[in-house]
């Protein structure tokens, strides 16, 4: 970002970057900052710094914000505003939290919630280390050619980035370069944000590996984010570009429909063809922020999956909204990536009790959002679970997979009047999950489609806006104002920048 805050940013990720792994797990010893950068391992460690933003970082030394995309703050956002996830308040005040998380269900936060703040700390803290490295590779010796292929892979991450704030803020600032001095940058338009990342994409695409690099921003990662860009489009811009999103899913390649849906969930998921983009893990290389599966299950939860309690810790906080759960159909094995009913102790064959004696039995519904019992809700099972997963669980997060491509491409077909070309597709996805053919398609049964398919996914939040259902009421919620569809920008970053304008609502 160009400003004197973000070239500080900039300067710490330089700086702290000898202490990140590549997303192959090898640990680099240093990054030149002396002008060389010409070895294959010095350019490694200048791409390897600006992957692992992708993990985000803790922030709880300014205002206890932890900044991981798989933690409880980005992801809550896409998931708890949307109608899929809910965090109520337990009896006893627990996950209260000053009613930030209710704010985010009832769609009445305000810029003053810390959550927006970490979506926005995290996108930017990422584009200021890629442009602090593509400063480095420009003084760097490496030829042109090994330049040109290196800020290919910086320019489609930082566009990554960008992509993720013009989905949730619109109009933000938009800088490119990193300088010291700089004068503090007043908002971008939202179509100008989204010109940007297009034209990012599609002038480095070429210069990307062609073939499939698992964890690498190569051109199947490029044309995916198109896909998604032209997809949301007439959201972003006013203007639809539905055969854009077609082409665009045509040309990403070399992936398939896992036979196993839960294949890209498990704990080894790096052996998937199915995903596209994901932030690699490994507790043994020292990866930190993976622990959204401890956010979600119940304290006692630890007896029903390790013998002794051994299992990590958990929160019991994040979980299905009522009625997410009875909308799958009973033969769906998608329906599997929610946990619900009675808990059972693997040490004694009964259902395990909680702190008050009650037994440990997840429902569907829920009382209600201001004080609901420790055991409501379907928890957040997706992602295999073992005895002896550790706190940073060792799977990788799915970012884009190629289920992805198939839907969007369905809906773009269905939307320009092809239904006939657009049902097979999404039947090919009802056929994995065990599901029988749909004879027709409508909007209704598109949207169920997506709900279904990357249900807990963090993408929940964005399906809802392109469909228009995000502003409708739904559990615990009321109707809500067209402005809700564009976060607010933090009025700490307000405070801290006064050329920001805020977005309209707030």
């Amino acid at each position: 970002m160009k400003n004197k805050i973000l070239s500080l940013l900039a300067l710490t990720a330089i700086l702290t970057v000898s202490s990140c792994t590549n997303l192959d797990e090898t640990v680099y010893d240093r990054n030149p900052m002396d002008g060389t950068g010409k070895s294959e391992k010095e350019m490694q460690a200048v791409i390897s710094g600006a992957y692992t933003t992708l993990r985000g970082f803790s922030d709880s030394d300014k205002g206890g914000t932890n900044c991981y995309p798989t933690g409880e703050f980005i992801f809550f956002v896409n998931e708890c505003v949307s109608d899929e996830a809910t965090i109520p308040t337990r009896v006893g005040g627990d996950w209260g939290d000053g009613g930030r998380y209710r704010e985010l269900q009832q769609h009445t936060w305000t810029a003053n919630n810390v959550l927006f703040s970490a979506n926005w700390k995290y996108c930017y803290q990422g584009i200021a280390t890629i442009n602090a490295a593509i400063y480095q590779v420009e003084q760097s010796l490496m030829t042109k050619e090994a330049k040109d292929k290196t800020n290919a892979e910086l320019r489609g991450l930082r566009a990554y980035y960008y992509y993720l704030l013009l989905d949730q803020f619109g109009n933000v600032p938009l800088v490119t370069e990193f300088k010291k001095d700089a004068e503090y940058p007043a908002n971008t338009p939202r179509e100008e944000v989204f010109k940007f990342v297009e034209d990012e994409l599609k002038a480095i695409v070429d210069l990307l590996p062609a073939t499939k690099t698992y964890s690498k921003f190569t051109q199947g990662v490029a044309y995916s984010i198109l896909a998604r860009l032209y997809l949301n489009a007439e959201v972003y811009t006013g203007t639809p570009r539905w055969q854009d999103c077609v082409n665009a899913c045509d040309k990403v390649t070399g992936y398939i429909i896992e036979d196993n849906y839960f294949e890209s969930f498990k704990t080894n998921n790096e052996i998937s063809n199915e995903i596209i983009f994901s932030v690699p893990y490994d507790h043994k290389a020292g990866t930190v922020g993976n622990y959204l599966a401890s956010m979600t299950y119940h304290y006692e939860q630890k007896y029903a999956f390790s013998k002794d309690g051994s299992y990590p810790w958990c929160g019991n906080g994040i979980c299905a909204q009522p009625g997410l759960y009875s909308s799958f159909d009973a033969n769906d094995i998608r329906r599997n990536s929610l946990l619900i009913g009675p808990q059972i102790s693997l040490a004694t064959g009964e259902v395990i009790k909680m702190a008050n004696g009650m037994p440990l039995d997840y429902t569907e519904e829920i009382t209600t959002i201001m004080e609901s019992p420790q055991n409501e809700g379907a928890r957040l099972h997706k992602y295999e679970v073992k005895a002896d997963d550790q706190w940073e669980r060792d799977h990788d997060l799915v970012l884009i997979r190629y289920a992805e491509i198939v839907m969007s491409k369905a809906e773009a077909l269905f939307r320009m009047g092809s239904k006939s070309s657009a049902l097979p597709l999404v039947n090919e996805l009802r056929n994995r999950a065990g599901l029988t053919d749909l004879s027709d398609l409508t909007l209704e049964s598109l949207d169920k489609e997506w709900r279904h398919e990357f249900v807990f996914e963090g993408i929940r939040r964005t399906v809802n806006i392109r469909f228009g259902t995000f502003f409708e009421p739904w559990w615990q919620k009321e109707a809500s104002d067209k402005t809700r569809g564009l976060c607010p920008i933090p009025v700490s970053q307000l405070q801290l920048n006064k050329n920001l304008k805020q977005n309209p609502g707030y």
